[in-house]
């Protein structure tokens, strides 16, 4: 065969695009089983507020959520979850190297969606690539901090009954983890509509208070119509430092401190464990210092935002629909 010969082109071509239509396959039933979708949703708004095409936006609204679902499943590999959105986990129905394989290709969904989007403004499209691996990078990187497990911080408040320094800890791997791929979506927006770096930069602060109430929704467990979407208590069965833990150094008395955490600290507590772990934690009061946190770092974040955002009440929507994510996450 010469050199640049196109003979076995085409069998390639189709090899690639069955195994790409496979690897859909695996990510579309984690993102048909729903979840609530509220990124996409204030995304839209942010364009409309600011008056962009909404229709023209919807295909990187789109594929950020294909890119987020991708990051649950590789998510849940890590973490060893069973259940995501009321199903089983995806590693648990392909296995582990499928799950990965079809979650990281999810993030390439969106390179196609923003040559849909801008395909005549090279330099718009190439700041907003950037944009989103900006937030791919910290994503991993508060994914790295959350499989470290912050137990020596634990273990260090535990022994000094002061939980400042962890309560740090757990808060900049929720910006990153969480927190920095919904700045993104909302900074994307804002540059799609051509707005100036303080309102980009006010939105991205916008997006970063939602896994606190994540958090506490873990801790009561969350069912939607019915069903439960994970196990109840998943985190403190893999022995991981959430918010409501962090609070609770300062909430429970030191020895029943000391005894949650000796019980919880190598992930392989029993279920009676577990349980008494999370009464404790609810009745210590944990959760609503999360909820006030959570709140609060809203309400600060729309006090930046709001001055520089129209004057319409279209805007007002915005807080309206990030105000009810988080309390519908509250809701014990």
């Amino acid at each position: 065969m010469r050199l640049g010969s196109d003979r076995g082109r085409p069998s390639r071509n189709r090899t690639a695009h069955r195994c790409t239509t496979d690897r859909v396959n695996r990510v579309r039933p984690l993102v048909e089983a729903g979840g609530r979708r509220w990124r996409p949703a204030i995304g839209a708004q942010v364009v409309g507020v600011l008056g962009g095409d909404v229709a023209r936006f919807s295909p990187v609204l789109a594929a950020l959520e294909i890119a987020h679902t991708g990051s649950l499943m590789v998510d849940d590999v890590e973490d060893g979850a069973v259940v995501r959105r009321g199903r089983p986990a995806a590693h648990t129905v392909h296995g582990v190297a499928t799950a990965l394989n079809a979650g990281t290709n999810a993030y390439f969904a969106v390179d196609r969606a923003l040559q849909q989007c801008v395909p005549d403004d090279a330099r718009l499209q190439g700041r907003m690539r950037e944009l989103f691996m900006e937030a791919l990078r910290a994503v991993h990187a508060g994914q790295a901090l959350d499989i470290q497990g912050h137990w020596e911080e634990m273990d260090r408040a535990v022994a000094l009954g002061e939980g400042a320094g962890l309560l740090e800890v757990v808060r900049l791997t929720h910006r990153l983890k969480s927190g920095a791929m919904v700045g993104a979506c909302f900074e994307m927006a804002a540059l799609f509509t051509g707005a100036g770096l303080p309102l980009r930069r006010a939105l991205a602060a916008f997006g970063s208070a939602y896994q606190i109430s994540d958090d506490v929704a873990d801790l009561h467990g969350v069912t939607r119509h019915g069903q439960s979407t994970r196990r109840v208590a998943e985190d403190l069965h893999n022995g991981k430092i959430t918010m409501p833990v962090a609070h609770s150094v300062h909430l429970l008395p030191p020895t029943e401190l000391d005894a949650l955490w000796q019980a919880l600290r190598t992930g392989s507590a029993s279920l009676p464990e577990v349980e008494r772990a999370r009464e404790a934690i609810r009745e210590c009061g944990a959760p609503e210092a999360c909820e006030e946190e959570a709140r609060m770092v809203v309400e600060e974040a729309w006090r930046r935002l709001r001055p520089l955002l129209p004057d319409t009440p279209a805007a007002d929507h915005i807080y309206d629909r990030a105000r009810a994510c988080i309390d519908s996450n509250l809701i014990t």
